[in-house]
């Protein structure tokens, strides 16, 4: 009979109190994690974080107290893990985990990393430097209630990024601002509208209508007369907004009939925007007050941040946050700026309320202030059981590993409901690596298609090598048999090189470039594919595939161009059941939901299917990583069934327990 220590058998249970391991991150998972690992009887952890404590992290980050913000997270987090197991060995960096001090050998001395992160960036660095120390890695992500974890090795399992994920969606200006058809188009908005009356304003942030919008043509001096604008509120020269709300001691009924109202009706002069559209409906303060009843103050039941408030509870939080705004801004002093902050009360009740006003005159569902907060945050808000659950999940996976056992390893996916099987918990068995990951196959390669006459230097190495494939300090030389350096992580050193042109190197269609990053061991070849006729907006493609290699099946070629800048659904009229598509890992799959329902839902529902028989797998309900462009791919449950999984364009995102 196995001799026990606790409930570990003791070989176990001595692993764990000899194992070093690393933990990254200390927040809403971090602190769940660090509690638990001292519990079971890890001694030796290591836990980084940059971060420091903020009120609002309080109510799910239960190492942290009231005396401890402002303090750094990783130390606060080891102080009290300590007071659960004071013989535990803890040390905290207040620190990034991609600054060059921790490098591959840092990594090499631990048995096991556990990431707890909330950002993609840090995630695919950890996933680098582990692959390259060749030491297993958990992975793990919340996003509201829902929530995963994953193990990662190298050769054995898919990296963090085996599967494309979707680049955080960006929008034309002219969409912003003169034709909505979002709620995230609103919200955005209303957004810019915050920094130009309040906070620091910025020229690529304008919220008036767009004349150059190239879809309008119209001409302003035969249209002009067709506007109504009242003369009496708002209707004033488009001169600096953030000096003309000072002179207006920032009215908030004078704020209202220019935005809502006036700028409205002026958008209403480009007529050729509205002829496949529908025209927006401008809003009179002195009307709506005028119609307005006490029944119209919210829609829906349930907690006060997760009411509608009608159209005239919009309006009354619009002026209450602008005044409150104001009151703010007086405090501060002459020349003062505030900070958009979505834990600042004041700020998001503007947000929300410019926002759902917006979608009110674009015919679209006004949504809760919760809503508002998850997309103008871009997060899902965090919750502390879903937090408890993941963090508990982790070290589960990490015992496998420690008793030898990381075949038995498994994807584990927690869903907000249970499936028809009466299953929270929702185990699949570990893909194997990809065959065209760009950074765990032994010679990463890539093809990208851009300009090579537009392209600069500054834009290659921030844009596409830090900003597209992860790195940290890219080193780059053309592969044309001299070794012409274009970037040295060196600084200083090519800094020359920053405004120039691809094509004033010699660049062009067929060149390769070879881009090394020696902090993430990491190299990858880019096959350059010169292209003129890229998409309005659209800077650079990334093709995936080296030319000599089968590409991947793929959506037929004008969904996946219609979806470069957004989703294809994007010209359709948003609605409250819609989610909107969010930059981050994960879709929802729930095989529960009848086909015909995935219209409606951006989440999309959709059928899982069994292999062999093609029927419809009932109770089969998990998330999985999503594809750039619809794909199918073959997963297996624990129960051994073969299943086809659609990957989905919509995402929800994976958060990381903030």
């Amino acid at each position: 009979m196995a001799q026990l220590v606790g409930s570990l058998r003791k070989e176990l249970a001595d692993s764990l109190s000899s194992c070093k391991v690393l933990v990254v991150g200390a927040g809403g998972i971090g602190c769940e994690l660090l509690k638990n690992l001292v519990l079971t009887g890890f001694k030796n952890i290591e836990v980084i974080d940059l971060d420091t404590i903020d009120v609002s992290n309080l109510n799910r980050q239960f190492l942290f107290q009231k005396k401890h913000v402002g303090l750094s997270k990783a130390q606060v987090a080891k102080e009290s893990a300590l007071q659960f197991c004071p013989t535990a060995n803890i040390t905290a960096y207040h620190d990034s985990v991609m600054n060059p001090d921790y490098n591959v050998e840092f990594f090499k001395k631990f048995v096991l990393v556990m990431n707890a992160l909330d950002n993609r960036a840090a995630r695919n660095h950890v996933n680098r430097m582990c692959l390259a120390a060749d030491i297993p890695l958990i992975e793990s992500g919340t996003a509201g209630y829902l929530g995963q974890v994953t193990v990662i090795k190298k050769g054995l399992t898919e990296c963090y990024e085996c599967q494309p994920k979707p680049a955080q969606k960006t929008f034309p200006g002219c969409t912003i601002r003169n034709t909505p058809s979002e709620p995230i188009h609103c919200i955005v908005w209303a957004k810019y509208l915050f920094n130009q009356l309040f906070g620091e304003e910025d020229a690529d942030q304008d919220v008036s209508p767009d004349m150059a919008d190239p879809e309008a043509a119209w001409n302003p001096k035969e249209t002009a007369a067709e506007s109504l604008a009242s003369e009496k509120d708002g209707d004033i020269k488009r001169v600096n907004t953030k000096d003309w709300a000072r002179s207006i001691r920032y009215d908030p009924v004078k704020l209202f009939n220019k935005f809502f109202k006036d700028d409205v009706m002026y958008l209403l002069t480009m007529d050729k925007l509205w002829k496949k559209r529908k025209a927006p409906i401008p809003l009179d303060w002195h009307h709506l007050e005028k119609s307005s009843s006490p029944q119209e103050a919210s829609v829906g039941g349930g907690l006060k941040d997760q009411q509608v408030l009608g159209i005239w509870g919009q309006c009354q939080l619009f002026r209450h946050s602008v005044e409150t705004l104001y009151s703010q801004l007086q405090e501060k002093g002459e020349g003062a700026e505030l900070v958009w902050d979505k834990d600042e009360p004041a700020a998001m009740d503007f947000v929300t309320a410019a926002a759902n006003l917006r979608m009110h005159i674009f015919s679209m569902n006004m949504k809760s202030l919760f809503d508002v907060k998850s997309m103008a945050g871009n997060i899902i808000p965090a919750i502390a059981t879903t937090n408890a659950i993941i963090a508990g999940l982790i070290v589960l996976e990490s015992l496998k590993i420690l008793s030898g056992q990381i075949e038995s390893c498994r994807t584990i996916f927690l869903n907000k409901c249970p499936n028809l099987r009466k299953k929270l918990l929702v185990p699949c068995i570990l893909d194997s690596p990809s065959t065209n990951c760009y950074v765990c196959v032994s010679k990463p390669e890539v093809t990208v298609k851009l300009n090579v006459h537009k392209t600069t230097i500054l834009f290659l190495q921030d844009r596409l090598l830090k900003e597209r494939f992860g790195m940290v300090a890219p080193d780059v030389q053309i592969e044309d048999g001299k070794g012409t350096i274009l970037i040295s992580s060196e600084e200083g050193e090519t800094e020359a090189n920053n405004n120039k042109f691809l094509s004033d190197f010699g660049i062009r269609n067929g060149s390769r470039l070879q881009a090394d990053d020696f902090l993430q061991d990491y190299t990858l070849l880019v096959n350059v594919l010169h292209t003129e006729e890229l998409e309005r907006d659209v800077e650079f493609e990334v093709i995936g595939d080296a030319p000599d290699k089968a590409p991947p099946p793929q959506a037929n070629q004008e969904e996946v161009n219609n979806i470069a800048n957004g989703n294809k659904e994007s010209s359709k009229q948003s609605t409250s059941a819609e989610v909107p598509a969010q930059p981050d890992d994960i879709t929802i799959v729930d095989s529960d939901v009848e086909e015909q329902a995935s219209s409606s839902s951006a989440a999309g529902a959709i059928g899982v299917h069994d292999n062999s028989t093609g029927k419809k797998i009932k109770g089969l309900s998990m998330i999985r990583p999503v594809a750039v462009q619809s794909d199918y791919r073959r997963s297996r449950t624990t129960d051994g069934r073969s299943s086809r999984i659609c990957l989905l364009r919509s995402v929800t995102p994976l958060g990381g327990g903030c």
